[in-house]
């Protein structure tokens, strides 16, 4: 009987890990799709001719509300959900081989997914604010838009910090471990450490080169955990 209940468990424990990596497969090029709606949005629909005053930009955010709030939605809160998942899927992944890089890891990981989210409904909620002040007193909503955008470009709006950690982070553990291709994890070390870097001032123009080299690199995630998954369910079967 013990057998038995042991090879349950195992089997519980397996599906449960081939779950997680599958839901981590598509957590990875959800985040990678937000991050491309967004670059396609900003340089179309949300780009202006030429560089706005505070007075010109929020008028510019009252004839776009609509669509900047589903555009920042998706690629701040939605994206930040999916981190959350992706972040536990790596964890699962790597913890075998180094349980207490893993554990920082994913406490950075958790901890930039919350300041992604709370950047994304800060700008929202920002937003609306200034756009039904405007109204009535114009010099008052250009002052609280500052204010909105210091606090937007300190959570990562500007900074990306704690996302080049935590793409270092992992990007050095699974080197290490030899778990996913060199390709993949040499690009995330380069990709975190432009991350990194944003908090300086001068190289805050590597922010457009920490999220353009991510796609790629949540899209690679995004592949192996979902031929991860089907390589299990073809032993199984």
């Amino acid at each position: 009987m013990q057998p038995n209940t042991n090879n349950s468990i195992r089997d519980t424990q397996t599906m449960t890990n081939q779950a997680l990596q599958f839901n981590g497969g598509i957590a990875a090029l959800v985040i990678a799709f937000a991050y491309i709606v967004g670059i396609v949005l900003f340089t179309t629909v949300l780009k202006t001719d030429s560089p706005l005053n505070p007075i010109e930009e929020i008028v510019f955010l009252a004839e776009k509300e609509t669509i900047m709030t589903i555009t920042m939605l998706f690629i701040y809160v939605l994206a930040g959900f999916a981190l959350v998942v992706l972040v536990q899927a790596l964890y699962e992944k790597l913890k075998s081989h180094s349980l207490s890089m893993m554990q920082t890891t994913a406490v950075f990981g958790f901890f930039w997914a919350c300041i992604v989210i709370a950047a994304g409904m800060i700008f929202i909620t920002g937003m609306d604010t200034v756009i039904n002040l405007y109204d009535k007193d114009p010099t008052q909503a250009v002052v609280v838009w500052a204010a909105v955008g210091i606090v937007f470009n300190g959570l990562g709006g500007g900074t990306e910090i704690v996302g080049g950690l935590w793409t270092l982070l992992i990007s050095c553990t699974a080197l290490k471990a030899g778990v996913f291709p060199k390709a993949l994890n040499y690009l995330g070390l380069v990709v975190g450490v432009a991350g990194i870097v944003t908090i300086i001032p001068a190289f805050e123009e590597l922010t457009m080169i920490f999220g353009l080299g991510q796609i790629p690199w949540f899209i690679g995630l995004g592949v192996i955990f979902l031929n991860t998954k089907q390589s299990a369910i073809s032993t199984n079967d």
